[in-house]
């Protein structure tokens, strides 16, 4: 009896975790179909009569990135929108770039885990626990060096040289997505109501509103 509720026990705890992830694909390739008018979790299959070599392919991931703007970084994603061939696969791909103390502000990606590997430069990097501990555990990383981000947890990279520095980051979904938290909490549309930030924040509500501003 006792052998039966383990085994019931570990096939509740794989199951739990199994779903909690993008499913295994069913056939070889599922190539991303944008021009369909179907609704699924994800992406509609192309007519594999009608694939070829470039649905799997991307070029330009060699390209630095524009970082002339306020934050200094720039991203370069490489998902199904780039290689509709990723389509059903779990994975993708980003190219970091960042000028001399750019930033990746604090952000999450509700669908996956980032492994994040550094070509060029030296970057902090930080993640942040949930509640109700919220540790931050951080790391100055050099070139070679690997660190990873796990899924749905609040990160941030900033350049801590003198130079550019330039990452590749692997994540475990074709389609990660991103929620700055900034731009979520002060720019969302419609705003968050003043007085809700005001208490969450602890700070006056003319302060909640300038941060609301520039959004």
């Amino acid at each position: 009896m006792a052998k039966c509720v383990l085994v019931l026990c570990s096939l509740a705890i794989t199951f739990a975790v199994t779903i909690a992830f993008e499913p295994s694909p069913l056939q070889d390739f599922c190539v991303a179909d944008p021009t369909s008018q179907a609704r699924v979790n994800g992406l509609p299959c192309l007519d594999p009569n009608q694939v070829s070599a470039q649905h799997f392919s991307f070029s330009g991931i060699h390209i630095t990135g524009n970082t002339s703007n306020s934050l200094g970084s720039r991203v370069t994603p490489v998902n199904v929108v780039q290689i509709p061939g990723l389509n059903t696969l779990g994975i993708s791909l980003a190219r970091l770039d960042y000028a001399p103390w750019g930033v990746v502000p604090p952000h999450t990606h509700p669908r996956a885990t980032e492994v994040l590997t550094v070509l060029e430069g030296s970057l902090l990097v930080g993640f942040v626990t949930s509640n109700p501990n919220n540790q931050l555990i951080s790391k100055v990383l050099q070139k070679g060096d690997v660190f990873v981000f796990p899924v749905g947890l609040v990160h941030f990279q900033k350049n801590v040289g003198y130079g550019s520095a330039v990452c590749i980051s692997a994540l475990s979904s074709q389609n990660p997505g991103v929620i700055t938290i900034a731009n979520a909490v002060f720019g969302s549309n419609p705003s968050i109501d003043v007085s809700v930030l005001s208490k969450a924040f602890q700070v006056d509500q003319s302060i909640i509103s300038r941060l609301q501003a520039p959004f």
